[in-house]
Formats: structure tokens, C-alpha cells, sequence
């Protein structure tokens, strides 16, 4: 009794958590200037969650498959993109056994393909890429602060990396097929017994070639220890075997604008990899005039449907190939590289302190009120935790790169990603690179402030 008597007036007592308050920036919001590129992106986030073994993406063609259903019938060649991020959990709890996670590429050829590996990188949640708390700008220059498998991949992929477990080309025989990864994500020995996968490669093929990913549980050897499915066990599986379960959230229609919007994940080939171009006052000119002394402008990144900020832009990128279950379209664009550059221009009379910074604002289609919202305090989810790459001169006309480790929360403004002080007609070039990481959530801005006048 004494736990109920103390219980209940403590409840009644303790306020309910007020929501944050809104605070609304003034700023003109501009939609991105260019688009993406034509490079063909395997794209397997559906199912997230894999408790069914099974294919998780196929672009085999359908001929001779039991389930011709799960095969999309995409052919590579020449350049394209491989991304996958999948989570596995024991279930029932006591089956701790390792879930495996297969790529297999194919040569329908009649020559060799020779397969180039040119940025590649693969990491678990645990142990390689444990979810911690960090600060919300962090100087990351060797690569060593991450949070989430997601985002060390893209900051290995961003530094042009390729992870030592990847060989730098493979040779396909031809009318064969080879294991481009064949990794587990264990789970036992953790609490609770649930891990993810995320993978990123950027690759090259002479000729034409067919990707799968797989799922299966991992084979056991006769004394019991796990072993890796060989590549019969996984050539039979894609072969006979249905997509891999459960299936996450079918979409809602993109026409249909009715509330709540279900995005769902991707499974397909997204039609884009990177996102190159020059921010300027206009189509012809060649700088971008900074903002006028206390002002704000911001270009949208990662607008979606019900979600471009005003711009009417979606960037999310096409996808040329899906299931019927599956995301439309790759909102959020997960590993899809934004180079973004920013020739400065102080038109001003006087000298000029302008920042460049990344934001994430309010999901908004349409502004409500002239500019974005943001929290006084930001909301506990966080929505982008990744690392820019920031070039640029200093004030001494010095070349710098610096790596910047964001970690931004719902309604967050951030902190400078870089700081200018220039004087009046001074041009200074800044780029902006990063690859938009799993586990985000999209849009962001772009933002230019320039400092108001001491008075």
C-alpha cells in the first residue's frame, strides 16, 4: 500500500512536459539549383527489420526463378552504386543464431566482367559503430567520430575510402556469378540481442551485370559454430526462394496528400548518386552574393513529399525499378553524395563576418509563417548525424579541408560550419560534400547568414 499512496499524489503532481517553443527565422528558402546524375543506385532498406531469410533486392532477371515476382530484371554497367542497411533480431529471443547478408553479382556475358571496387565500406552497429551520444559539432578530421553504422560508412565513403576487407576489382567469369559481401550481423552476447548492417560501394563494370542482396541465417559446421552460407547455398536461394519478411509499411500513393504519410523504405534501383552543383544568384551568374548585413537565406536539401520547404522542389530521387510494396521513391536519398559549391560575394561598402551552416528546420510543405521554424530547445529525436567536408581559404588565403561531425536534432538551427570575414568585394569559394547518412531524417537547409553591423 505504501507504494500506491506515495505513487499516485507524485503523479497527480509533476507537470506534464510543456511542448518545446517554436521560434521562426526569417529567411528566404531557395529550391537546390541542379539535380542528380544518371547513376543507377541499389538501393536495399526493405524490410529494415529481417526476421525471414529470403531476397531482399533482386535485379536478376525473372527467367527460370521460382518467385519471378522478387526479381526486377535491372541490368549495370559501367558505373553504379550498391547500398544496403538492414537490422536483425533474435526472435524468439533465445535464437541467438547470426543473420548473413549476401551480395551477388552475375555475368550474363559471354566474356569475363571485371568489376571495379572503387569506395567501399561496411560496418555493424555493434561493435564497429555502437549508438552513443555525441556533441552537436565535432571536429572530425581522422574519421574517428561516428554514431551508427550509417553514418561511418558514408564518412569512410566521403574520404574516398575503401575498407581493407574489399578487394580493389573482382572478375566475374562468364555466365557466373560471385559474392560481392557475405557478412553476418550477429546478435548474440548483446542487449538487447538486436544489430544492423549498413553498406555502401561505388563500383565500375566493363560489361553487363546483374546484383542481388540476400538474406539467410548462418549454416552450421557439425560441431555447432556458425559458418557462412558458400555461394551454392546463396545461388540457391536466390533461385527458389520469396522476398524476405515481414514487410514493412506499404507506402502511401504520392498523390495522396491525407495525413498521416507513409513513406515506407526502398527496395530498388533509385536513378542517382550524387548531387553536384554551383550555388549562384542565377543560371548565368558566377558568385552568390551574400546576404545583406542581419540576413538569412537557406536552399532546401532532401525535400520530399509534404516536405519541400516551400520550394515545391523533391529532390528525393526517382527509382527505376521497385516492388509494389516498397517506397516510391528514395526519400531521404541515403547515400547519395551533395556537393554543393558557394562562390561568396561581399558587395558591401564595408567588411563582412558570413557563415555557412547546416540546419534542420520543422518538416514543412508550404511556410505557414515567412521563414523556418526551428525549437528554442530542440526535440530529443535526433535527425541528422553525419560528417561534412567543409573547403575553403582562411583569412590568411590558405587552403583548408576540415571534416565537421553533426549531430542536429529536430527544430535544431546548428552552429557554423564555417566562419568568413570578408572585405568589401571579396570573393571566397566554399564547397560543401557530404553523403546524406541512414538513419536521418530529411529535409535539412543550406544556410548563409551574414553578421549584423555593430552599432
Amino acid at each position: 500500500m505504501w507504494s500506491l499512496l506515495l505513487f499516485f499524489p507524485i503523479a497527480q503532481l509533476t507537470p506534464p512536459t510543456p511542448p518545446p517553443e517554436e521560434v521562426v527565422q526569417p529567411q528566404e528558402v531557395r529550391p537546390l539549383p541542379g539535380k542528380l546524375d544518371t547513376v543507377p543506385t541499389f538501393n536495399s532498406n526493405s524490410p529494415e527489420l529481417v526476421l525471414k531469410e529470403g531476397i531482399l533486392l533482386s535485379t536478376f532477371p525473372p527467367d527460370g526463378k521460382k518467385v519471378p515476382t522478387a526479381h526486377l530484371n535491372f541490368p549495370f554497367r559501367g558505373r553504379f552504386d550498391i547500398f544496403a542497411h538492414h537490422v536483425a533480431k533474435a526472435d524468439p529471443p533465445e535464437n541467438l543464431q547470426s543473420l548473413y547478408l549476401g551480395i551477388i553479382l552475375h555475368n550474363p556475358g559471354s566474356q569475363p566482367a571485371k568489376v571495379n571496387i572503387w569506395q567501399a565500406a561496411s560496418y555493424l552497429s555493434q561493435p564497429d559503430a555502437p549508438f552513443i551520444q555525441l556533441p552537436s559539432l565535432s571536429q572530425n578530421l581522422l574519421g574517428t567520430v561516428f554514431a551508427g553504422p550509417g553514418d561511418r560508412v558514408m564518412s569512410d565513403v566521403l574520404r574516398g575510402r575503401r575498407q581493407e576487407i574489399f578487394p580493389a576489382q573482382i572478375e566475374i567469369p562468364a555466365g557466373q556469378s560471385q559474392m560481392l559481401l557475405n557478412l553476418p550481423i550477429p546478435v548474440q552476447g548483446l542487449t538487447p540481442p538486436l544489430n544492423g548492417r549498413s553498406t555502401l560501394m561505388r563500383l565500375w563494370s566493363n560489361s553487363t551485370v546483374y546484383a542481388a542482396s540476400l538474406a539467410m541465417f548462418a549454416r552450421t559446421n557439425p560441431d555447432g559454430s556458425e559458418r557462412s552460407p558458400t555461394l551454392a547455398e546463396w545461388q540457391n536461394l536466390l533461385d527458389n526462394s520469396d522476398l524476405a519478411g515481414p514487410r514493412d509499411k506499404t507506402p502511401t500513393p504520392l498523390e495522396d496528400t491525407g495525413k498521416p504519410r507513409i513513406y515506407g523504405r526502398v527496395a530498388g534501383v533509385a536513378g542517382g548518386s550524387q548531387w553536384r552543383t554551383f550555388l549562384v544568384d542565377s543560371p548565368k551568374a558566377r558568385y552568390l552574393t551574400i546576404p545583406q548585413p542581419g540576413q538569412v537565406f537557406s536552399y532546401a536539401l532532401s525535400t520530399l513529399h509534404g516536405g519541400t520547404l516551400g520550394t515545391g522542389q523533391i529532390q528525393s530521387a526517382t527509382m527505376l525499378v521497385r516492388y509494389p510494396d516498397t517506397a516510391y521513391r528514395a526519400h531521404g536519398n541515403y547515400g547519395i553524395q551533395y556537393s554543393l559549391k558557394l562562390p561568396l560575394y561581399n558587395n558591401n561598402q564595408s567588411p563582412q563576418t558570413v557563415s555557412v551552416s547546416m540546419q534542420t528546420p520543422l518538416k514543412e510543405d508550404q511556410l505557414v509563417k515567412p521563414g523556418l521554424r526551428f525549437f528554442s530547445t530542440p526535440a530529443r529525436q535526433v535527425f541528422f548525424r553525419g560528417t561534412v567536408r567543409v573547403r575553403y581559404k582562411n583569412d590568411q588565403g590558405q587552403s583548408q579541408t576540415k571534416f565537421v561531425h553533426l549531430v542536429q536534432k529536430r527544430g535544431q538551427p546548428g552552429e557554423p560550419l564555417v566562419l568568413l570575414n570578408m572585405k568589401p568585394g571579396d570573393r571566397s569559394l566554399v564547397e560543401v560534400d557530404f553523403l546524406y547518412p541512414p538513419d536521418a531524417t530529411p529535409p535539412q537547409v543550406l544556410t548563409v547568414s551574414t553578421q549584423a553591423e555593430k552599432r
